[in-house]
């Protein structure tokens, strides 16, 4: 991947960035984690996107569900984490990219579909989930765990690292 040279104050902008969506995640992760009653059968099951039908089936079955919950409460908490310590920062990215697409593709915002669920408000094609999207591909490409966060500190002992020899 090409790398990019930030001066300070932008990524310092885009450090605060991967701060505050890691912590909307964290935070996502976190409640559901202690919320005893959390189910993602509810969202799965009002789903009218592209994958509906996909997601009517794993709401459908009690084991692809139970395990459909942990991932979306442990993998939020992580990406959150991740997000916030700049820990692998673009796989996080990438994850957190994963996750809110299918959030998306479970309820976009098109014309003519209406949920059980009300939305935040009312938009057209454009959601807080793909503004988030926007948001995390910014953070992926500009890796602002290497300007702060522990992929600053791992990127350095990795390059500090001497090379093995290797016999011919």
């Amino acid at each position: 991947m090409e790398s990019t040279t930030f001066t300070r104050n932008p990524m310092i902008a885009i450090t605060l960035l991967r701060i505050l969506v890691g912590w909307h995640f964290l935070y996502e992760g976190l409640t559901k984690l202690t919320s005893p009653s959390f189910s993602a059968a509810g969202y799965l099951k009002q789903a009218k996107g592209p994958l509906a039908g996909a997601f009517h089936s794993l709401a459908a079955s009690p084991d692809m569900l139970a395990n459909a919950n942990l991932i979306t409460m442990w993998g939020l908490a992580i990406v959150g984490a991740f997000l916030i310590l700049g820990l692998f920062t673009r796989l996080a990215s990438l994850a957190g990219i994963a996750f809110v697409l299918m959030f998306y593709l479970a309820a976009p915002p098109w014309i003519g579909l209406s949920y059980a669920i009300p939305s935040e408000g009312s938009y057209l094609i454009i959601n807080k989930n793909l503004v988030e999207v926007g948001a995390l591909l910014v953070i992926f490409f500009t890796g602002s765990g290497r300007f702060a966060g522990l992929d600053r500190i791992i990127s350095g002992l990795i390059r500090r690292r001497p090379a093995v020899a290797v016999a011919a």
